[in-house]
């Protein structure tokens, strides 16, 4: 029944979203005008070589007109980013509800190892597919959105995608991607299940924060390779959504 709701409630947003697109498209072509008619006034003035009162308070109120039409198309934007937002989430739901009722099967079953040009492919389709959070100016990124860590009293709900420091089969500890499928408030401690998961005792390349990243940007990363010399493998671009920060713990 709770799949069946679900689906009721994707199909109801995935209208309610298309027809955010078509206002965001009626909405740009209605500004085009505007656009043009701010292009060709400054083609006048540099054809007459001067700025008239007449050109500033024309310009003055395209431009005002243009400043509005951008901020309607960007309300537009952000409540398009919010349907996609509720439907990747209700999509989730989904699959961890028909996991649990034993109705999810993958199209192969899962494999205990992955090459990890493969892994590191799978993970940048599944990073790029995020939806990206636009906030106004003055705004500040909510928790868990880029490198902004998680509040302190956060629990990682199922499907969530953690880091997770687990012993090794020789006994070291190494970090790897795992994904939450429990967790317990007797013993504050979160189930995971780790079907990918390479040595992740990476290390960051200095380029990568050498400049400001954009939301499509990865970071450079080295792993933890014994198969090279110098014990790293070659830098891997790896999504930002796959970076976190580290604290590294003291051994006793």
């Amino acid at each position: 029944m709770a799949l069946v709701s679900a689906d009721s409630r994707i199909a109801e947003l995935l209208g309610e979203l298309h027809q955010l697109i078509k206002q965001t498209q009626e909405e740009r072509s209605r500004s085009e005008h505007n656009l043009v008619n701010i292009q060709k006034t400054h083609e006048r003035m540099q054809t007459e070589n001067k700025i008239s009162p007449y050109y500033r308070t024309k310009l003055r109120g395209l431009y005002t007109t243009a400043k509005a039409d951008a901020e309607a198309e960007c309300n537009i934007l952000r409540k398009a980013l919010d349907k996609i937002a509720e439907i990747k989430s209700l999509l989730e739901e989904r699959r961890i509800a028909a996991k649990i009722a034993g109705l999810y099967n993958d199209s192969e079953p899962p494999r205990k190892t992955m090459r990890r040009g493969v892994l590191m492919t799978l993970l940048q389709q599944s990073a790029m597919t995020l939806p990206l959070w636009i906030g106004k100016p003055g705004d500040k990124p909510p928790p868990l959105c880029g490198a902004i860590p998680a509040a302190s009293d956060y629990v990682a709900k199922p499907g969530d995608k953690v880091a997770a420091r687990v012993k090794a089969v020789d006994g070291d500890e190494q970090w790897i991607l795992a994904e939450v499928v429990s967790y317990s408030h007797a013993t504050n401690k979160s189930g995971v299940l780790a079907p990918m998961c390479p040595r992740a005792g990476g290390r960051w390349a200095p380029a990568a924060h050498a400049r400001s990243l954009q939301p499509q940007d990865d970071y450079s990363v080295l792993f933890e390779d014994t198969s090279y010399a110098d014990g790293y493998s070659p830098p891997l671009n790896v999504a930002q959504r796959y970076v976190v920060a580290c604290k590294e713990t003291k051994k006793k």
